[in-house]
């Protein structure tokens, strides 16, 4: 197993600045159903019914504070909604977490994934993911990782129910109204490949940075909405475009992921 780089993905702390940090795993709580940490993901549909993020046959395994999770294969498809048919098994964290007027917050943990008859070198035919999802605005800020490709994502996502932003008049308009940025990282990785992950924001600066075995892969600045808080969220996944109303997402491929314990750091000043 490939060692994981422990480098710290932010300077040290000055003593002028105030830090609060807490460790969130509880994934027992998945299948105890006891104080839940986290639940399955998914969205209201417009006809009163829920989609939900759960591959039927997925195992799930809890080993002190990791967690695993096979689908092989994947079955679940949408033919309609792409953020549907994206995420096969995903769950999302029953703690939204609050975002600091001052100062930055930043979220670190570990994560390996590998793909079952995945195409080589097309990352969107099967990942594994981590997100810090914003449902009041729709922006997500993700890290994804397949056999031989690591991709941040930098986005802002017509999740279902949740209100559009404010459109500008077309002529007036600098930006697009939705987008989602998947920068592929110059970076060596392999199936099963441990790596650790981080991703910080700061709300006054309008700032997002991406961090890979501690060194900064990923700077985004003017970030248009102001992220109040935000869930976790993991998953398995492919980013296939539906055709002529059918999803074209699966062949027989398969996933496993496997995550650490998020880290959590809050930096006041």
């Amino acid at each position: 197993m490939t060692e994981i780089q422990q480098q710290p993905a932010v300077p040290p702390v000055s003593p002028d600045q105030a830090e609060e940090r807490l460790v969130y795993s509880g994934y027992h709580s998945i299948i105890s159903g006891v104080e839940r940490q986290w639940e399955y993901g998914g969205f209201p549909l417009p006809d009163g019914s829920f989609w939900r993020y759960r591959e039927p046959n997925a195992v799930v395994v809890v080993e002190g504070d990791r967690l695993r999770v096979s689908a092989v294969p994947l079955t679940r498809f949408h033919n309609e909604v792409q953020i549907l048919d994206n995420a096969k098994n995903m769950f999302f964290s029953t703690r939204r977490f609050t975002m600091p007027e001052e100062g930055e917050i930043l979220f670190e943990w570990e994560m390996r994934g590998r793909g079952i008859n995945t195409k080589p070198h097309d990352l969107y035919d099967g990942f594994v993911s981590a997100h810090l999802l914003d449902f009041a605005t729709g922006m997500a800020l993700d890290f994804f990782v397949s056999n031989d490709t690591i991709a941040t994502v930098y986005a802002l996502l017509p999740f279902p129910g949740v209100p559009a932003p404010p459109d500008p008049e077309p002529e007036r308009a600098v930006r697009p109204k939705y987008f989602c940025d998947f920068n592929e990282l110059p970076v060596e990785t392999a199936p099963w490949q441990w790596h650790r992950y981080g991703i910080s924001y700061c709300k006054a600066r309008d700032e997002v940075r991406f961090f890979l075995d501690g060194r900064e892969v990923g700077h985004y600045s003017e970030v248009p909405c102001k992220i109040e808080g935000c869930v976790l969220a993991l998953g398995l996944m492919t980013e296939k475009s539906i055709e002529d109303g059918r999803s074209v997402s699966l062949h027989g491929q398969g996933l496993i992921g496997e995550w650490g314990p998020f880290t959590v750091t809050l930096r006041r000043g």
